[in-house]
């Protein structure tokens, strides 16, 4: 009996330490379980940008805690949990960040373009559309790639930021290698041109593409251009100081050259070239050094063109004077450069004066050749060169043939044809000594290609005096119309002659040929445009087929553009159908009013969007003219 006692008690023993260890088992793996699932839960929430967060363990059960930016973000942190464990075992004890105590963010794009491609970075509205944006964005790279690393903030959208992203995607399509950086009413703009030309054509463009509640900066550059050969020429003529050609190779020395050119009594603002081709890096010294000694001088021209000097003194300057300015510039030069100084005889008058060779160019561009000529064929050449500058209809001869000219005298007629060409209006005067050029010009650069011109012509010791006038509105750029005027004077050439359409079709009539080849002729000269040709109908016939009536025919007038030669490219076609009546449909006269083309300017990003998402129509070479109502 005692013998089952104890094998009783032993199976109890064995039995309770059993129970005891398979607890602490359970329990130690509940604890592995708990603390890997804490972990990785942990791990993948700071990965995924939610530092904010804390996970607790509570036995299998998973306890994220901590304040989110937003119901957004508290939602998606319980997601990304759910993929590590099962989202049953995870208990939300997270609060929503109070909104009303945050700044709203500051809202900033930059887009960067190259051969490369375009690239997006900064903070935009989460009411972008970024479909849209990234559509449009794809169709102005024409292939390269885009790179989009914007980030999105809901929060309330400024009232300026629209226009400025509509300005600095217009921007983009007409700007190949760029970096436009967008905040609210504001757009900068650094971006690298073709040319000098391409240079103010583009400022002249996008000064006029931006809206006023947008502030605009333009930073574009163009390459330097290669001259040769490499001139400057500064005159001081009765106290009057100015250069008729500047070019220096860097900003430090076109500071030494302009600052040569003040103390010598220069006033306003010198138009020097910055360019390549310079023979010297010494070259700015040398152009002081000379510009000096005519100030030394008390006036007299200065040309240097490449290494060879040319300095021409007045002809009442002392020679004790003469001798030492230039034996002190000579010995001041450096070694490349070679002098010549002249200092002019004052020249005997004889009762009949100097001959003279007079070409007047009138704004209308009627030219008149008159004065004298060595011979007959001397005076033909001359007729047909004019001519070939200015039209075979706009010269008038009134030459006379003359004996004993000076040596080289036709070389200087036909030098001063080619100088007054350079113009939009003015008068060449040719005498032996001396070349006068005067008259106004739409090229900024006029003064310093004319002086290239005469020096190559008649060499560097040539004195001639260039007094031409740079006026803005003559200048063909500056004075392009902005995109506003353009389409203002399109909707003026539509007001009393409408595009009108054979009945129930997008054939342009005969009729209205004319009003066509007016708008081509406004477009000819408006550049870099973004139009919305929108095509109206009255309210008669089913209302899907009056839309596509009314696309055919927006159509129908881009094809006709297009055929004009006017790049229709940027333009849209959209047709509204009976849609925005401009008057009653219930009368004849109403209805004829609202069948209509209309040409928006497309400024505003809604729009933009609305054609990315398939509103606008691009043109097609050949639309199908299917039957519609007859409208």
């Amino acid at each position: 009996m005692p013998y089952k006692i104890s094998e009783i008690a032993l199976r109890l023993c064995v039995f309770l330490i059993a129970g005891v260890m398979a607890f602490y088992g359970a329990k130690l793996a509940v604890n592995v379980v708990e603390t890997r699932s804490v972990d990785a839960v942990q791990a993948e929430l700071v990965e995924q940008g939610n530092d904010w967060a804390t996970v607790l363990g509570d036995g299998l059960q998973v306890i994220i805690e901590g304040q989110a930016p937003s119901e957004a973000i508290r939602f998606r942190a319980m997601s990304i949990a759910g993929t590590i464990v099962e989202a049953r075992r995870v208990i939300d004890n997270m609060t929503i960040l109070d909104s009303s105590r945050l700044a709203p963010p500051a809202f900033a794009v930059e887009i960067l373009r190259n051969d490369s491609g375009v690239s997006l970075i900064g903070l935009a509205p989460a009411t972008t559309d970024r479909e849209a944006l990234s559509r449009r964005i794809t169709n102005i790279a024409n292939g390269a790639p885009v790179t989009d690393l914007l980030e999105i903030a809901d929060y309330p959208v400024p009232p300026e930021w629209r226009p400025a992203m509509s300005l600095a995607l217009e921007a983009l399509e007409i700007l190949p290698r760029s970096k436009i950086s967008v905040a609210p009413g504001r757009v900068a703009i650094t971006a690298i041109s073709d040319s000098a030309t391409d240079k103010r054509r583009l400022e002249s463009t996008l000064a006029g593409m931006a809206p006023d509640n947008v502030r605009l900066a333009l930073s574009i550059s163009a390459p330097r251009p290669v001259i040769s050969p490499y001139i400057t020429r500064f005159s001081l003529q009765d106290g009057v100081a100015r250069f008729q050609s500047c070019t220096a190779d860097t900003p430090e020395a076109e500071q030494k050259i302009v600052a040569a050119a003040i103390d010598a009594g220069m006033t306003g603002k010198a138009n020097c070239t910055l360019a390549l081709g310079v023979p010297t890096k010494t070259w700015g010294d040398a152009v002081a050094l000379t510009i000096r000694a005519v100030k030394d001088l008390g006036g007299g021209t200065a040309t240097i063109s490449d290494a060879d000097i040319s300095l021409i003194a007045p002809e009442d300057v002392d020679k004790a004077l003469f001798d030492q300015v230039v034996g002190t510039l000579e010995n001041a030069l450096p070694d490349v450069f070679v002098l010549a100084a002249t200092r002019p005889e004052t020249p005997i008058e004889s009762g009949e004066g100097p001959p003279q060779f007079i070409v007047t160019l009138s704004p209308e561009g009627q030219a008149q050749l008159r004065g004298r000529i060595a011979d007959d064929l001397m005076n033909s050449t001359a007729e047909n060169f004019a001519k070939a500058r200015f039209g075979h209809d706009r010269v008038t001869m009134g030459t006379l043939v003359s004996e004993g000219l000076p040596t080289g005298w036709s070389v200087r007629v036909l030098a001063g044809i080619d100088a007054l060409s350079r113009l939009k209006n003015g008068t060449v005067t040719v005498q032996p000594d001396l070349v006068d050029v005067r008259g106004s010009t739409g090229n900024p650069e006029a003064s310093a290609e004319i002086s290239r011109l005469l020096i190559e012509k008649l060499g560097e010791a040539a004195k001639f005096n260039i007094n031409v006038d740079y006026v803005e509105t003559l200048d063909p750029i500056a004075a392009l119309p902005t995109p506003e005027e353009c389409v203002a004077q399109i909707n003026a050439a539509t007001e009393t002659s409408k595009i009108l359409f054979d009945p129930g079709s997008a054939t342009i009539s005969a009729a209205s040929i004319a009003v066509v080849d007016d708008i081509a002729d406004i477009l000819g000269k408006c550049l870099d445009l973004r139009i919305e040709v929108a095509g109206y109908t009255d309210s008669q016939g089913g209302e899907d087929m009056n839309q596509q009536l009314s696309q055919r025919r927006a159509e129908a007038v881009l094809s006709a553009l297009r055929a004009r030669r006017i790049p229709v490219g940027t333009y849209t076609a959209v047709g509204y159908g009976e849609a925005d009546p401009i008057a009653d449909n219930d009368t004849e006269e109403g209805r004829e009013a609202n069948r209509r083309i209309e040409f928006h300017l497309v400024t505003d990003l809604a729009q933009e969007e609305a054609g990315a998402d398939g509103d606008a129509t691009t043109p097609t070479e050949d639309a199908p003219a299917e039957p519609a109502a007859d409208q």
